[in-house]
């Protein structure tokens, strides 16, 4: 029996976790369910999946779900704080951390299960944009696995070889293609986009997502996030990853390699797949998702992304390509300005604007030999700067 902890239980992933983790109790049990402030929701967990630790990341959601749990005879023992996900992310009775928590507030988290040893099913691409070395250093130093859960990651994973670690050209790897499905405004022209309003924004047309996620994919600065993501999780660069335009969200990525030929993954748009694959990792288990009817589908289209249209895409290859602490205050003043749009404070394209107002007013530093603490400081300076752009836009 393993012992799986969920970071970020009430979220979208984390539902879908323990859709896949109830399916397979003979297999897998809940020993910590963690939440930020629905206390109502984590309590409705906690009756089901019966988890020996609850964490509530605000003290006063915490004394909610006290209350909320107070006549359950085997109650979980419910924890508070970054400290208190960090403590159920090392748990020695845990085997897997699904980490599912959204944005740099999943990296202390994250990297604690990394530096425990766990098989860490990686769905917060935020702790690899901001700390990548950090994580894969700790991950190699304990012998911790990352296993992809974003679908795109995963299905490269699929769709390499099992020595890929050893270097993607010695495996005759010429180009990973990561699929993007555009968002609901691929086709808009562009003058209209300064009045998409955020429910506009949160309709994605194939995923169903968080807001702040939707938004990321509204102006594709998720998959910006996921290309700096692959470069980490497959030992590449930039120069190596393609981003195609892919609306039907049927092909998850492909690989090319040197002889020609290009293997993809494909799969109805349902991320209990990618959850699955990574909980019984190397083997299938049953994911609850419906078997892909090609007949249904019946065309895949294709399109180069356009940077006039998105570009928090270029912002993010840039980033990239500049390395150093670049996609860390990319990351932090996204999502400053995602918020405030959500809020309706900015239009819809001063996400982009704050984002690269910010790059510009931040040097690029190194990140070699530098710690958790240097990074976390760089990103609470690039969440002021973006704050500052966004009073000045408002």
């Amino acid at each position: 029996m393993i012992g799986v902890t969920v970071l970020g239980a009430t979220g979208s992933i984390g539902v879908s976790t323990l859709d896949v983790l109830a399916r397979h109790p003979d297999r897998f049990r809940a020993v910590a369910l963690t939440a930020n402030t629905d206390a109502e929701r984590l309590a409705a967990q906690c009756r089901q999946h019966r988890p020996q630790y609850a964490v509530m990341v605000d003290p006063t959601a915490a004394r909610r779900l006290g209350e909320l749990l107070a006549d359950m005879p085997d109650r979980p023992e419910i924890l508070t704080g970054v400290e208190g996900l960090e403590q159920v992310s090392a748990l020695p009775e845990v085997g897997y951390v699904m980490a599912a928590i959204v944005g740099a507030a999943g990296l202390r988290p994250t990297l604690a299960a990394a530096r425990a040893g766990k098989r860490v099913l990686l769905a917060n691409k935020e702790s690899l944009v901001v700390a990548g070395a950090l994580l894969m250093q700790a991950a190699a130093d304990s012998g911790a696995e990352l296993l992809p859960i974003d679908s795109e990651h995963n299905a490269i994973f699929q769709c390499l070889p099992p020595n890929f670690s050893d270097g993607l050209d010695r495996v005759g790897v010429r180009r990973i293609l990561l699929t993007a499905s555009g968002g609901p405004f691929r086709d808009w022209p562009l003058d209209r986009l300064s009045s998409v309003t955020p429910e506009q924004a949160c309709a994605h047309p194939t995923w169903d997502m968080g807001r702040k996620i939707s938004v990321d994919s509204a102006t594709m600065m998720n998959k910006g996030l996921e290309v700096i993501e692959a470069c980490w999780l497959f030992g590449t660069d930039t120069d190596h990853v393609q981003v195609v335009v892919h609306p039907q969200s049927v092909i998850h990525s492909l690989v090319q390699y040197e002889d020609g030929s290009v293997l993809a993954q494909l799969g109805n748009p349902d991320m209990r797949t990618p959850i699955a694959h990574a909980m019984g990792w190397p083997e299938r288990i049953d994911s609850g998702v419906t078997p892909l009817d090609l007949f249904a589908v019946a065309r895949l289209d294709f399109q180069e992304p356009d940077f006039a249209r998105f570009p928090c895409l270029r912002l993010a290859f840039e980033s990239a390509r500049a390395g150093g602490t670049a996609p860390a205050v990319l990351n932090a003043a996204n999502e400053i300005a995602v918020a405030a749009f959500l809020d309706r404070r900015i239009d819809f394209p001063g996400i982009a604007a704050v984002v690269e107002g910010t790059l510009e007013a931040l040097p690029r530093e190194s990140v070699a030999g530098q710690g958790l603490e240097f990074l976390l400081d760089v990103d609470r300076r690039a969440r002021e700067q973006a704050e500052h752009l966004v009073l000045v836009r408002g």
